[in-house]
């Protein structure tokens, strides 16, 4: 194991780069990185209509998030790898397609994880906000929004996470990324598909505990945070009484 290690290490983290396209750990960070980053409009987007006043909107929104949820995400690559070409009329590179179903597929997922921190979220600042003449989209933008994409910050790491993972299906169409790596590295060792695989799972493994330590860090401060605003409310609310009385 050591000595695939030693052999294919570099393979195995960056691809063939710089002489050749980038691929392993670095390229699954990469589309990792990008997906979470497109796919947080979308995401937010869908939270809004999915609590919109507007039925039609919300219906809309609902049939999205029930639709991509209802299929396989190997199927919206599929989908996106012989669609795209169709739509745009230009061939997209296997990482674009992974990019693209990323993006759709978890528009829905982590638009839910900001629609349950919008809903979580006291309706007294949303009825204060509107009192003191603000309008819903005023309300939603400078109010309530911000307090649910902070609160929301521990599920966008754990949504990282499964990104992560998700894109070692980006094998099957020829993407270059981790798992592509280990299967050319079996594909040439022939003889130790054993040691191959355990070497990919570690990998894995270190990327995710890490984001996953790093996301619990994440909730502690987020966690923390809400309990010191929530005193300074309370000392807040004393002190008034205090006054009055």
């Amino acid at each position: 194991m050591i000595e695939i290690i030693s052999q294919y290490g570099l393979s195995l983290l960056v691809g063939q780069y710089p002489n050749g396209p980038l691929g392993g750990v670095a390229l699954t960070l990469v589309m990792s990185v990008a997906a979470l980053l497109a796919a947080f409009p979308v995401a937010v987007m869908v939270a809004v209509a999915r609590t919109s006043p507007i039925r039609a909107i919300r219906r809309a929104a609902s049939f999205y998030v029930s639709m991509v949820r209802g299929i396989p995400l190997l199927l919206i690559i599929f989908w996106a790898y012989f669609v795209l070409p169709l739509v745009t009329g230009v061939t997209t590179s296997a990482v674009v397609t992974v990019i693209c179903a990323l993006v759709i597929y978890e528009g829905a997922y982590l638009g839910e994880a900001i629609r349950a921190a919008l809903q979580a979220l006291p309706k007294g600042q949303n009825e204060a906000a509107r009192s003191l003449g603000m309008s819903y989209t005023a309300t939603l933008f400078k109010v309530i929004l911000p307090q649910a994409l902070f609160n929301c910050l521990p599920s966008m790491m754990n949504q990282f996470v499964l990104i992560v993972k998700n894109t070692s299906l980006a094998y099957i169409i020829g993407a270059h990324e981790l798992t592509f790596s280990a299967n050319g590295i079996n594909a040439q060792l022939l003889t130790r598909p054993f040691e191959v695989y355990v070497i990919l799972a570690a990998l894995y493994f270190v990327i995710c505990y890490s984001l996953s330590r790093f996301s619990r860090t994440l909730e502690r401060r987020v966690l923390r945070k809400r309990l010191g605003m929530s005193g300074r409310r309370t000392d807040s609310k004393s002190s008034l009484a205090q006054a009055s009385s």
